[in-house]
Order: C-alpha cells, then structure tokens, then sequence
C-alpha cells in the first residue's frame, strides 16, 4: 500500500467523490437513508478526503462547532489506517481553528477506534438511522 494522503476537500469541485464514498459506505452498506445522510451541514463543513496514489478512499468533515462527523472509509481499504488519517487531520485542524473540544457521535462497534483518539464515551447507547450510537468528546491535552 501506498501512503495516504489526507488534504481538505472542496465541496463543490471534490463533490462527486465525497458522494460516492459516503453513499457506498453509509448509504449501501449499511442502509443509512439518503435523506438522513446528506443534511444542510455539508455546504459549510470542512471536509477531508483521503487518497492512495490520488485515488479517493475516505472521508470526514469537520463542522464549525467542532463536531467530526461522516468519516467513512471504503471496504478496501479498511485497516489500512486511513480512518487515522482522516481523523488525526480533522483534529488538528480543529485545533487549528481554536476548537479545543471535538465532539462525534461514533456507532458503539466503533468506539474502541475513536478512543484510541482520546475521545469519551459521554452518553448512554441511542439509535441513529437504525444503528446504536453514543456522543463522544475529546478535549486537546
């Protein structure tokens, strides 16, 4: 595997990569609703993409509460950590904007990746389109 390269993504002119691995991951794989996936968040988040040899792979946004949020990685390349990238990108550029506290509401099977991170769990288990969710908070050290 080549490295990754994470940079920020430009909404308009990145949109049809975005699209297409959030669909694919959350859309078709897990059977999130169209409707619920794309939200009026999207036009003024930060938005990362992640690419291997320029080819995109991953996603995340980042939005101007410090909430990170869609990081979505394609099957393929699962494991091979550019969920890392992705985040470890979001994180410093919110921090970057004066964003000491991010927060992200993580599906429950992906909490041990996210505390990895420094984040905590800060809420009970709810459902979120179908799937068990939980709030977590990371505060920069």
């Amino acid at each position: 595997m080549s490295d990754i390269e994470v940079r920020i993504a430009d909404w308009q002119k990145d949109n049809a990569d975005l699209r297409r691995i959030r669909e694919t991951v959350f859309v078709a794989e897990q059977s999130v609703p169209p409707e619920l996936e794309w939200d009026a968040d999207d036009t003024d988040a930060v938005h990362f993409l992640a690419l291997e040899s320029g080819y995109p792979v991953g996603t995340a946004r980042l939005l101007s509460d410090g909430h990170i949020g869609r990081v979505s990685v394609l099957r393929d390349w699962r494991g091979m950590n550019v969920g890392d990238a992705l985040m470890k990108a979001a994180i410093e550029e919110a921090e970057r904007r004066g964003l000491d506290e991010q927060r992200l509401t993580a599906q429950v099977h992906a909490t041990p990746f996210y505390e990895r991170l420094g984040f905590e769990v800060i809420s009970d288990e709810f459902l979120e389109a179908g799937l068990p969710h939980v709030e977590m908070l990371r505060k920069r050290s």
